[in-house]
């Protein structure tokens, strides 16, 4: 994982290689997740996995949200089609 910040919004990021060799900017926080493929959230784990999932305080597993989901200046990273 590296650090950077959003050149959208300024807020700090960090960036986490997928297991598809995408590099995904992703919120600092480390937030606890329970594995729920009709989850209401999509978390990225240190590793790279994508995951769909619940927020769970106690939950064993730690991921990490998108920035896109976060960002106020996402729409400017969208790509038009």
């Amino acid at each position: 994982m590296d650090n950077g910040i959003c050149k959208g919004c300024g807020k700090p990021i960090v960036w986490i290689l997928t297991k598809g060799g995408k590099a995904m900017p992703c919120d600092p926080e480390g937030i606890g997740f329970q594995p729920d493929k009709k989850g209401a959230d999509i978390f990225i784990t240190e590793d790279g996995s994508v995951i769909k999932g619940d927020r769970q305080d106690a939950a064993m597993m730690k991921g990490y949200i998108s920035h896109f989901a976060t960002c106020e200046a996402a729409s400017y990273f969208r790509r038009k089609g």
